[in-house]
């Protein structure tokens, strides 16, 4: 009986130890499991806290970045409105400047037509430079004038009003330029109106006169005209054999000479 009890105390004990070690080892096993959790969870925890003061920075360093943008952006609205004034401003100066050039372009037409106005009524007082038979002279403008009247009448065959003109613009204006050749116009005037003998002194008087003038040749061909109309054909002949001479290479000459050969 105490054997069997002994024994029942002994593989109770043994019994005991074997779940004491049991429960030991069970011990263990959940602390290393508590460790490695805790671990576990302090290894995401610090990821955690670093993610989260990435985080931070990131957002930090956001909203640094907007602020700097709101800044550059405020910066950027600022000069747009101030160039915005400027470009308001310039077109105002560039309307004031076409107006001020448009004013000054119409201030210098009015200029330039007064200066035109002047000259034109001084025109009609200077005397002015004109060609007459391949010479160049100085006539005023009126004296100008009376001479194309005088010669327009001619042209328009009035004979009789030329050489009335012609006989006035010679006693208005003796020492005219024009004064050779308004000559051998009255004498052609007086020719057409057969005032012959005036004609031929007229003729005559262009020759003493200036005798290499270009009408010269013409205006002896004209007097040995007015001296064949006359009858006096031995003055005519002597007349055009002197223009065969005198201007030899003229086309008056030409004409004189077969005049020559019908008169003789």
């Amino acid at each position: 009986m105490k054997r069997s009890a002994l024994a029942a105390a002994l593989a109770a004990a043994s019994l005991f130890t074997a779940t004491a070690h049991a429960a030991l080892f069970e011990d263990d096993e959940a602390r290393r499991a508590i460790i490695d959790l805790r671990q576990r969870i302090e290894q995401q925890r610090q990821g955690l806290a670093e993610e989260l003061r990435r985080a931070a920075d990131e957002a930090r360093r956001a909203g640094e970045e907007n602020a700097t943008l709101r800044r550059s952006v405020l910066d950027l609205q600022a000069q747009i409105e101030a160039l915005r004034s400027e470009l308001a401003r310039l077109r105002g100066a560039d309307e004031q400047l076409a107006r001020d050039l448009s004013d000054m372009q119409r201030r210098q037409r009015d200029v330039a037509a007064a200066v035109e106005e002047s000259a034109q009524r001084l025109r009609k007082f200077e005397p002015a430079q004109v060609n007459v038979d391949g010479k160049d002279i100085m006539v005023e403008p009126s004296e100008q004038r009376d001479f194309e009247a005088a010669l327009a009448a001619f042209r328009k065959g009035d004979f009789v009003a030329s050489q009335v003109a012609f006989g006035e613009f010679l006693k208005r204006y003796p020492a005219s330029g024009y004064r050779p050749t308004a000559l051998f116009w009255i004498g052609n005037a007086q020719y057409a109106n057969k005032d012959y003998r005036g004609a031929i002194a007229n003729f005559r008087s262009l020759l003493q006169q200036a005798p290499d003038h270009p009408r010269a040749p013409e205006a002896v061909l004209s007097i040995a005209n007015c001296q064949i109309e006359l009858k006096d054909n031995v003055s005519a002949r002597r007349t055009l054999d002197d223009l065969v001479k005198a201007y030899p290479q003229s086309e008056a000459a030409s004409a004189a000479r077969e005049r020559l050969a019908r008169l003789r």
